[in-house]
């Protein structure tokens, strides 16, 4: 061979091989996702991660727990059938875990230690990487429809306390007296000065037939807190994140650790950089990081493929999934 031709040949050679080494990462994860076919859609749903024993949780209440949790799955499901859109699910879904007072969400939040309901919630759209927040509030009666309007209809991403509700008012969503969030089950949780205060939360993730993703999260904090404390629901990339091309992800737990963390956007950012699968990076930050960090909870979470992950290191976690391929399930404990 002329040593031109040698030369041309040796850098084809080379070419290839460094393109083999390093495939563009937009066509790495391509292939990947033609290993299984996309889910038309899937929903999943969280109403909080706590010291849930069977030995503890009775079960007539545990029972109305599982129905709950079945009705806001149908009608989600129904929405995602119909062609409706990730956020629009993810905002009615926690809308009905709401105004459902089993959950420490809306009418069921717990009590702050000076006897108030002060709520957080937050929504993230993963095809436009917007979001918004409210913070604090004590008379908005959904929360979440009041972080959406923040990502609509405002220039910010968090309002927080009196501002919050101003806003939610001129946007014209439905106020309530502060005492339409007193239930006897919360109040009375608070006179008795729980051993484990409650970090219930509820959340919901979504995936739509266009492709998109969305997340939300909504709570009524920490029992007892004191000093207007805010958790990690609120927050985006602690509590809730949506990425349309990793995942979306919503949390519940002991805050402060899932703040410090930033373990919604954490799992999806060990998906993007680290090319791990959805269930493999939940497990990573939830089973190994909090574990070892002392943090407690769970979170939930749909990929762009509709593989989801429902992980939680307590003893329980209210949950429920849905997928267009007929799979579904509603669960309390460890069950699979």
């Amino acid at each position: 061979m002329k040593p031109k031709l040698f030369i041309i040949a040796l850098l084809l050679l080379l070419l290839v091989a460094y393109s083999c080494k390093h495939p563009d990462k937009a066509n790495q994860v391509q292939q990947q996702d033609t290993l299984q076919p996309r889910q038309a859609w899937a929903l999943v749903v969280h109403g909080g991660a706590g010291n849930l024993r069977e030995d503890v949780l009775d079960s007539a209440l545990a029972k109305q727990y599982r129905q709950s949790l079945t009705e806001a799955l149908r009608v989600g499901g129904k929405i995602l059938q119909d062609g409706g859109t990730a956020v629009d699910v993810v905002e009615t879904v926690i809308r009905i875990m709401e105004d459902n007072p089993l959950f420490n969400a809306g009418k069921g939040a717990v009590f702050s230690h000076d006897g108030k309901n002060e709520l957080d919630a937050s929504i993230m759209d993963g095809s436009t990487m917007q979001a918004g927040a409210v913070a604090g509030v004590t008379d908005i009666k959904n929360p979440i429809s009041a972080a959406r309007a923040v990502m609509m209809n405002s220039p910010h991403v968090m309002l927080s306390g009196a501002g919050a509700s101003q806003f939610a008012r001129e946007q014209g969503l439905e106020m309530v007296p502060p005492g339409y969030f007193h239930t006897d089950r919360r109040w009375n949780e608070l006179q008795e000065l729980l051993k484990k205060e409650n970090h219930g939360t509820v959340g919901c993730v979504a995936l739509d037939k266009q492709g998109n993703l969305a997340a939300g999260t909504s709570t009524g904090g920490m029992a007892n807190k004191k000093y207007n404390r805010i958790g990690d629901s609120p927050v985006i990339g602690a509590g809730t994140y949506a990425n349309n091309a990793t995942c979306a992800i919503s949390c519940t737990g002991h805050g402060e650790y899932f703040i410090r963390y930033a373990v919604a956007h954490d799992i999806s950012a060990l998906m993007e950089y680290k090319e791990l699968p959805l269930q493999e990076a939940a497990e990573l930050v939830v089973m190994d990081k909090l574990v070892k960090a002392g943090g407690e909870g769970g979170v939930i979470g749909v990929d762009r493929m509709g593989n989801i992950t429902m992980t939680f290191n307590t003893p329980g976690m209210f949950r429920a999934f849905a997928t267009a391929a007929g799979r579904e399930g509603v669960f309390v404990f460890s069950e699979k």
